[in-house]
């Protein structure tokens, strides 16, 4: 993500070990895990590419996280508590079917897959597999198939209930997927030397990756407007980013555990802080890890923080060892959690549900594929809202008509709360009353009425004796109109 972002090496594991050993300690949550979002990539390299200097860039990271920290004091957090279960779930499926399509270029072989390519019909670019299905072959390596192969068969017999399954579970189905990687590559290196995987095919980490790091200049914080405009930016998509992962991860805790959203906010904010300060790209908290985490067994936020440790700690001791780590190995473990998050059974569940939940879910899908997340989310936002206003329409009145010795009588009852949304409609079927009928408005069981609602009945009362139409009210109190006017 550090290099899609322009951003050095360093900075994107920065980001994850602070994601780690900062966020976790303050957040709330017990499995969202944070770190460098493939989402905020092409944001990020829009402003370092601006500002002109990644020193500079790291100031607007700094007041990225102080705003963060803004909206979490002043409880703007609960805007998640918003968001429509069918598209947090629309939201999910579509990360899960984006991290299918993009690591299965990893699993067959592909050594430079366009992997943080916004929008899932971008995702194989010029430069790579040229979408020719004749050259394909050139690009599928034997080696890495085999270990994607056989990773895949160790993660599907580690999700068996069979009791000796259960036994040999202390070891993480992860860490013995990338522990039969690095023997497989071992053995074709050794013995089969014409399919052993290439070094653009594994882990690369230089040995010291923390010897080139940079700090913010804080003599330029002032020195242009764009610093804080792009500041702004960062940290309103990294909150938002953050409200519908943790929302998201939430709906995937098996002991349905409830984030609260601004602590979040408040330790994101204190997390992307340290970001600047030490160097690191912003940081979100992210559905991949957090579902990943839940796979691996994670119960607690100690999840988390010890990732970072980890994380950290590798980097600093081990970079050798890590970097003898089969790419197909890692994208066998995404293919899984990929899986996860967009099993068929989720979608028929959802049709099961009914046009009103699988509409907005579907669209929010196909948006995130065809655009970006947050475009994604806000699509299936506003499909939502148009389901409820129609209802709405709907639900707040209802007429009903009668004959009374020759004489129509309607009655349109008004129901708990009227609108301003319900004035069309109800204007309309004000005027399909015939004349010389009698017509009754009872909102006696109304417990909030609308002016605009009110303002219409007592314009039409006013009016109706032209009509010759007698009208009643029962429950009503109208407006003075003509004092208005």
């Amino acid at each position: 993500i550090a290099l899609a972002s322009g951003a050095p090496l360093y900075a994107g594991l920065l980001s994850g070990i602070i994601g780690g050993l900062v966020v976790s300690l303050i957040s709330g949550s017990q499995l969202a895990v944070s770190g460098p979002a493939a989402g905020l990539s092409s944001l990020v390299a829009a402003s370092i590419i601006s500002l002109g200097d990644f020193r500079i860039f790291l100031l607007a990271v700094m007041i990225a996280g102080f705003f963060q920290l803004l909206l979490g004091l002043l409880k703007l957090g609960t805007i998640a508590n918003y968001f429509p279960s069918s598209v947090i779930k629309g939201m999910l499926a579509a990360i899960g079917i984006l991290l299918i399509s993009k690591q299965i270029p990893l699993a067959l072989g592909y050594d430079q897959p366009d992997f943080w390519s916004s929008g899932f019909l971008n995702l194989f670019s010029s430069r790579n597999v040229q979408g020719s299905l004749s050259s394909i072959n050139h690009h599928l390596t034997r080696g890495a198939i085999l270990i994607s192969f056989f990773s895949l068969v160790i993660l599907i017999v580690f999700q068996s209930k069979a009791a000796w399954i259960q036994k040999i579970k202390l070891i993480p189905a992860p860490l013995l997927v990338v522990i039969a990687g690095m023997l497989l590559n071992w053995l074709f290196t050794t013995g089969l030397n014409n399919i052993s995987l290439k070094p653009t095919q594994l882990v690369n980490i230089p040995s010291n990756l923390f010897a080139s790091i940079t700090f913010p200049d804080f003599t330029k914080i002032f020195s242009s407007v764009e610093i804080w405009k792009d500041g702004l930016l960062i940290g309103l998509l990294a909150s938002l980013e953050t409200l519908l992962c943790v929302e998201a991860v939430d709906k995937l805790d098996k002991h349905n555990r409830i984030t609260p959203v601004n602590r979040e906010l408040i330790a994101q904010g204190i997390g992307n802080i340290t970001c600047g300060l030490l160097g690191a790209i912003p940081m979100t908290a992210v559905v991949v890890r957090g579902a990943a985490n839940i796979d691996a067994g994670g119960r607690s936020k100690f999840s988390s923080f010890t990732h970072g440790l980890f994380l950290l700690l590798a980097v600093l001791a081990i970079p050798f060892l890590l970097n003898k780590i089969p790419y197909a190995s890692l994208s066998a473990i995404l293919l899984v959690t990929g899986y996860n998050l967009t099993k068929p059974k989720l979608f028929r569940n959802m049709w099961s549900l009914g046009w009103k939940q699988f509409i907005p879910f579907i669209l929010t899908i196909l948006v995130i594929l065809a655009t970006d997340l947050l475009i994604g989310v806000s699509i299936g936002l506003l499909i939502s809202v148009y389901f409820i206003v129609r209802n709405n329409f709907k639900a707040e009145y209802k007429i009903t008509k009668r004959k009374n010795h020759e004489i129509e009588m309607y009655l349109i009852k008004l129901n708990s709360n009227v609108t301003f949304l319900n004035k069309v409609k109800l204007r309309k079927a004000l005027d399909e009353i015939p004349p010389y009928s009698v017509l009754t408005i009872d909102g006696s069981e109304c417990n909030f009425i609308d002016y605009d609602i009110l303002e219409i009945v007592s314009e039409y009362r006013n009016k109706a004796h032209d009509r010759h139409i007698e009208v009643h009210l029962s429950g009503i109190e109208v407006v003075n109109v003509e004092a208005i006017h």
